[in-house]
């Protein structure tokens, strides 16, 4: 149901400053933790000597020590000491590739030999002072593709947030969806309207007036395996729209990082990054907090609608022009999937032997 071979984003790095964190990744238990204070390592959550979940457990020394029985285990998996044993026949812990990168711990949950880290999705913003960025988790139990769905179709903003940015305007114009190799892109453009509760507050914190008409801009680009960024922003009205100067704008990137825990749960890594006033902690506070709303709104809907398709399983669902942007997506992962899973039932060619 989703991609292995692929990075994914696994947590922040404050959820592992002081002890491990177990995590489930695509059906993956694994454990992550630092063995030293620029490192980062990630293992198969499971003790080899009775099964207990390493995660239990503590750093000691850069190494993992379980917490039923004191076994320790290095960053490779490789079993080094426990009390009164001799280890060195213990079987080898499974380990994950992992990244530190752009303020997330990325992860590979698939063939280890197939991992590269210059393939992690690129962030210029990420480390660009002119930016800021603000964000957080939740645990939502949908079908990874169904929040895709959501993030590919904005039109649910009119009713799903009305009192923050939804507005009649989205229904009234049409989206554009086009693909591009791996990457979807849709996108809405809208002339001449009011700005939604949300854009007036960060006209507002732009030193702008909220009063006037604005050009309003939503363009999401979604790219495997599961990450959706959207530009999203207002400009006053006459002033080039999309193309408006820095200073009659209010615009930023909504950060989506889904990452499927089972088939019916997801991590979502959600945030805003912004260039403007990005030196403004409190503006940070102030949009998380606001985006944080948004995003539950959006829970409680994808909650219900997984249980209802769990509920009946057999009902096809339509398909229409709005949906372009999630169909097109999941065709993309399809075919990921379907070469993922031939390359895996094809059997190993066999080695030449010397004469």
């Amino acid at each position: 149901m989703y991609p292995k071979n692929a990075w994914y984003v696994a947590c922040t790095p404050n959820e592992i400053a002081d002890k491990p964190l177990g995590r489930t990744i695509c059906g993956e238990k694994i454990v992550f933790y630092r063995p030293a204070p620029d490192q980062v390592a990630a293992l198969d959550d499971f003790c080899p000597h009775r099964g207990a979940p390493l995660s239990l457990g503590t750093v000691c020394e850069g190494h993992l020590q379980c917490g039923y029985h004191g076994l320790r285990v290095e960053c490779t998996g490789k079993s080094v000491s426990m009390p009164g044993q001799r280890v060195q026949g213990f079987p080898k812990t499974r380990s994950f590739p992992v990244v530190e990168r752009y303020g997330f711990i990325w992860v590979w949950p698939g063939d280890a030999d197939k991992a590269d880290p210059a393939t992690i999705h690129h962030l210029p913003w990420a480390d660009n002072p002119e930016w800021a960025y603000g964000g957080g988790l939740y645990h939502i139990a949908c079908d990874y593709r169904l929040m895709i769905d959501n993030l590919m179709d904005l039109t649910h903003e009119t009713y799903v947030h009305s009192t923050s940015i939804g507005q009649k305007e989205i229904d009234e114009v049409p989206c554009k969806t086009r693909v591009e190799g791996d990457e979807v892109i849709t996108s809405r453009f809208m002339e001449g309207i009011e700005a939604p509760p949300f854009w007036k507050m960060a006209l507002r914190m732009n030193g702008l007036p909220d009063d006037q008409p604005v050009d309003r801009w939503q363009i999401c680009h979604f790219t495997p395996p599961s990450h959706v960024l959207i530009e999203v922003g207002v400009a006053l009205a006459g002033h080039g729209g999309y193309n408006a100067p820095a200073d009659k704008k209010a615009s930023s990137i909504v950060v989506d990082f889904i990452t499927p825990e089972t088939e019916t749960s997801i991590h979502y890594f959600w945030g805003m990054a912004r260039n403007f006033k990005p030196q403004d902690p409190s503006l940070t506070t102030q949009i998380r907090e606001g985006q944080g709303n948004i995003f539950a709104e959006d829970q409680d809907m994808l909650e219900q609608q997984q249980q209802n398709l769990l509920r009946y399983p057999d009902r096809k669902l339509l398909m229409l022009n709005i949906d372009a942007g999630g169909v097109q997506s999941r065709k993309i992962l399809d075919r990921i999937i379907a070469a993922e899973q031939a390359a895996a039932a094809t059997p190993a060619a066999p080695q030449a032997v010397a004469a």
